[in-house]
């Protein structure tokens, strides 16, 4: 077990900085491929399993194979077996931006005791149903709100979330343009 002196918010904070000096000697450490296979089930049901990455110039396979269903709800006549593809988002984006405050509070020495946060994005189905040119397929706004319990004044609080935005990879890819490359093929039949 990590000591109270090196580990701050259940962050390692030697090994952060250890990995970090790494990166600066050997900047092809940071590249990393994350990967996901998703299988449709019927209807909108599809799973989505995550199995492994490459990160630190290796294959690193995760301890467990991380299946998500997604669905749509009855209303988008689906089974609600899963959350809906687009909560995946907010799930993403609420993740990602408590792991950077957390990660970047604990490099500047700061206790976090707590964190909620609750977010809300705006769709209009006309974008997804082909109804208007106009609407967006997405989401038009998402909205996050954070209650943080922390060694630290209002002000440092508001910082780290801040420095959360600019440094959180998933806040990135909601509000910036990113390539997406899609392509498909005709699987081979298969004998019944």
């Amino acid at each position: 077990m990590k000591t109270q002196m090196t580990c701050i918010n259940g962050v390692d904070v030697e090994q952060l900085r250890q990995n970090i000096k790494n990166i600066q000697k050997d900047p092809s450490l940071a590249r990393c491929q994350f990967r996901a296979t998703n299988r449709w089930q019927g209807g909108g049901y599809t799973q989505t399993v995550i199995h492994d990455f490459h990160g630190a110039g290796q294959e690193i396979v995760h301890r467990n194979d991380f299946r998500m269903d997604a669905d749509e709800p009855p209303l988008l006549l689906g089974e609600d077996i899963g959350a809906i593809p687009v909560e995946y988002i907010l799930t993403a984006l609420s993740a990602c931006l408590t792991t950077s405050l957390v990660y970047h509070a604990a490099a500047q020495g700061i206790a976090i005791h707590e964190i909620e946060s609750d977010l809300e994005g705006d769709l209009d189905l006309r974008g997804f149903l082909g109804l208007s040119d106009t609407v967006r397929n997405g989401y038009e706004h998402i909205r996050v709100n954070f209650r943080v319990k922390a060694d630290a004044p209002q002000e440092k609080i508001d910082e780290l979330i801040q420095l959360a935005q600019q440094r959180s990879p998933v806040f990135d890819v909601v509000t910036n343009p990113i390539r997406v490359t899609v392509k498909g093929e005709k699987m081979p039949e298969t004998a019944h």
